[in-house]
């Protein structure tokens, strides 16, 4: 059997139990006879309790589409509160921003803005977002606040 393809993985495999705490290598280096006996079958990890329950898109394809826009730029901010921004349900924090109505905040969000209790930078950060996805994603916020 030609060894050299194997030398490099028995080098890596030799530094990695030098990283473990052994002390010196085994004492062969050989390789096991394949057996031709079937493996015993693994058993299957056990599945969680409850699995995670993704949020249904909204039925209205604007909110639809807000949604989509608020899951991959808005969430990691707002779910987290950073600089203030406002959670999704949170009615208390989106009780005073509603009244403005949502065109007032789209704008607010397309611009950026520095207030009394937060910042968010022009288009939340995402330069590529449009007037429209960012008017749907704060439409899908106001709408799960109210």
């Amino acid at each position: 059997m030609n060894m050299k393809p194997f030398l490099p993985c028995l080098t890596l495999g030799l530094v990695f139990l030098g990283a473990c705490g052994l002390e010196k290598p085994p004492a062969s280096l050989k390789f096991p006879e394949e057996k031709k006996e079937a493996a015993a079958p693994v058993a299957a990890a056990p599945a969680p309790a409850v699995a995670p329950v993704a949020e249904k898109a909204p039925a209205d394809p604007k909110l639809a589409a807000g949604k989509a826009v608020y899951d991959t730029n808005c969430a990691a901010c707002h779910e987290a509160g950073m600089m203030g921004a406002p959670k999704p349900g949170d009615k208390a924090a989106w009780s005073a921003r509603i009244p403005q109505g949502v065109e007032t905040m789209a704008k607010k969000s397309i611009a950026g803005f520095q207030g009394k209790v937060g910042a968010m930078p022009p288009r939340g950060g995402n330069a590529t977002l449009t007037d429209e996805a960012i008017t749907n994603a704060v439409s899908f916020m106001v709408d799960k606040s109210k």
